[in-house]
């Protein structure tokens, strides 16, 4: 399991309080840090590195609006590996899947709370829990330009790498 980060583990306290929860997805689909229903449960929670309007201000407000829309957490390594848990069993049903992962991947900074929150949106309608842990960690990076890619390539990793798992235990099975 990837490293606890104590925001996260704050907003987890919070999975049962509705009215926070209501405060934190009002943020969705605005620019992070621009609704102050969000302030409270978020300015307080602030390290002093992150100041008004950077990138590690904005992964602190982004990721506190979508864990509100999808509060289950899991234990998965990361999102690829949770975007391989939705995976069909027949590989020629999964298109959809991968072009909305590999367009997930090639977002931009400044175009990733919308992927993201179409991400979040399709976990949540799959049943499929989220490491907010790992994903704040992988947010705060996504910001930095010599960390960007590192993250890509490790949600890579573990999509393709799950499926690969996948196509090689079946071809095995059907060769048994």
């Amino acid at each position: 399991m990837s490293q606890e980060h104590p925001f996260v583990t704050y907003l987890e306290s919070l999975a049962e309080d509705r009215a926070a929860l209501a405060a934190l997805r009002r943020g969705l689909g605005q620019p992070p840090g621009t609704v102050p229903d969000m302030f409270p449960y978020v300015i307080r929670r602030l390290p002093d590195s992150a100041y008004p309007g950077s990138w590690e201000e904005s992964a602190y407000y982004l990721i506190a609006a979508l864990f509100a829309l999808h509060p289950e957490k899991g234990s998965g390594v990361n999102l690829g590996a949770h975007f391989a848990q939705t995976l069909d069993p027949n590989p020629d049903h999964n298109g959809a899947v991968e072009r909305r992962f590999t367009a997930l991947l090639t977002a931009h900074p400044d175009d990733l709370p919308f992927y993201l929150r179409q991400a979040i949106s399709f976990l949540k309608s799959k049943e499929v829990p989220v490491n907010w842990h790992q994903l704040m960690w992988d947010v705060r990076d996504w910001g930095q330009p010599d960390r960007q890619t590192r993250v890509q390539k490790r949600w890579a990793a573990q999509f393709w790498r799950i499926q690969k798992q996948e196509k090689d235990e079946n071809l095995e099975a059907a060769a048994n």
